[in-house]
């Protein structure tokens, strides 16, 4: 890109760099970069190497990213309909194993959309535990919403909440919270224009009272001994040396984990946020130190060993009512899988859904997703929910239609078209090279298409 970087952005940067200003500055003759992380819940590394079209190049600090060429498009594939991989700047991808969620943990992403850090906790976490990805803005808890169904995450609840109304009914829920904070983008300039040209000198000192705000919630939603990643995706001391320094003034149980200087990280600059020494603890990912944008990371653990939380499971008050209706979808099961999800069940209205293990009460919180859409309870039958599909292996079905991902059928099939095919009769997963895309519904001599409308290809 040409050097059309704000003139106070550059003077600041020029004053915090010195020496350095030169590089920096000159890496935004660079390209950006391009990357995409594998769904290591449906497949593993190795195996999408060997199986994709486009030339994948490792992204050295996560075993699962890959740099990826801009013009391969690997977001125009069906292997991205399948979940197969998320499309991710590399250098986002440091955080959630650097946050190392366990399987069985209870996990917290407080401002989760659009879903690159949520979706990678849940990959770390092996579909085991209890995952919640919140996101505060309707629109793009949605979008958010889409990607937990896409890369087939079964153990996840999404919210469309305050991280205020959060703290107020889980305190000291969490073992581990992943905050990425919402931020002024100065490491985004590169990669997006508009971030460069909305940017205003004040916007630093906005953000970190939205940031500080954010962090108090997020502590009182802390187990004793839990983790607390914070990252940004900017340069400014005031949202990132600065904002850990007010928390380890303000939570004298907070201490800073240090976090490796491997792969071109650079120490945080302890001078940037008064002096605290711990603060070199934190990491820099600078544009012209590595092969990826601007970010900054930190990682706090609470003092104190941890404790269950407090909040109990979800009653079964409605189980009754449930099992009542639930003879369609037990058919529905016996007739066409082999494998037989089982759990808590839940209706929410006609919505069937298996919620995670412990899944703490969420009457009252504005919840998009309250774990795996199994489908819908409609009169006298049941209709297979696309996440249900697309959270299944194709071992998991009775009846499937295998295509290859350069066919032309399945290009069809993802734009929504009924396809020739004789079979037996029946709900049918549709498969690209053994990976589930959604539903169809084999009639004598045609396939008829269950893909969501709004997913469709045009």
């Amino acid at each position: 890109m040409e050097h059309d970087l704000p003139a106070a952005f550059c003077q600041r940067m020029q004053a915090l760099l010195a020496d350095e200003f030169a590089a920096f500055y000159q890496s935004y003759e660079e390209p950006r970069t391009y990357g995409l992380r594998v769904n290591t819940l449906k497949i593993t590394p190795a195996e999408l190497v060997s199986l994709a079209p486009f030339a994948l190049t490792p992204v050295p600090w996560t075993a699962d990213g890959f740099y990826c060429a801009e013009e391969e498009r690997p977001g125009k594939h069906p292997y991205h309909a399948a979940g197969l991989y998320y499309i991710q700047e590399p250098s986002a991808m440091a955080a959630a194993p650097l946050l190392a969620p366990q399987p069985g943990e209870v996990v917290l992403d407080l401002a989760a959309a659009p879903g690159g850090k949520a979706t990678h906790l849940a990959a770390l976490m092996q579909g085991q535990g209890l995952l919640i990805a919140n996101e505060v803005h309707p629109a793009r808890a949605k979008i958010l919403s889409e990607n937990i169904e896409r890369l087939g995450i079964k153990n996840c609840i999404v919210t469309n909440e305050t991280p205020l109304r959060l703290a107020e009914r889980f305190p000291a829920f969490f073992d581990r919270i992943l905050v990425d904070a919402p931020c002024s983008g100065e490491g985004m300039f590169r990669k997006n224009a508009d971030a460069c040209q909305e940017w205003t000198a004040d916007a630093p000192r906005q953000c970190a009272a939205r940031q500080r705000e954010i962090l108090a919630n997020a502590v009182k939603m802390l187990k004793d001994g839990g983790w607390l990643l914070y990252s940004t995706c900017t340069f400014a001391p005031e949202e990132n040396e600065e904002i850990i320094a007010w928390l380890l003034a303000t939570y004298r149980d907070l201490a800073v984990v240090p976090l490796p200087h491997d792969h071109g990280f650079a120490p945080a600059v302890p001078a940037w946020g008064g002096g605290h020494a711990d603060l070199a603890g934190a990491v820099r990912l600078w544009p012209h130190k590595l092969r990826g944008e601007g970010h900054f990371i930190a990682l706090l653990r609470k003092r104190g060993e941890s404790e269950a939380a407090g909040v109990r499971p979800v009653r079964q008050d409605d189980k009754r009512r449930a099992d009542s209706r639930l003879k369609d979808y037990l058919a529905f099961c016996r007739e066409f899988l082999t494998t037989v999800p089982e759990g808590d069940l839940r209706l929410f209205g006609d919505h069937l859904y298996l919620l995670p293990p412990g899944t703490p009460p969420l009457a009252g919180l504005r919840v998009l997703r309250p774990g795996w859409h199994l489908g819908v309870l409609a009169k006298n039958r049941f209709e297979p929910a696309h996440a249900l599909a697309v959270a299944l292996t194709a071992k998991d079905v009775r009846l499937t239609a295998d295509f290859s991902a350069d066919s032309d059928a399945v290009r069809r099939y993802l734009r929504g078209e009924a396809l020739p095919r004789q079979g037996e009769k029946g709900w049918t997963l549709v498969t690209v090279d053994g990976y589930p895309l959604g539903w169809g519904k084999q009639s004598a001599d045609c396939l008829k298409n269950h893909y969501p409308k709004g997913l469709r290809w045009l």
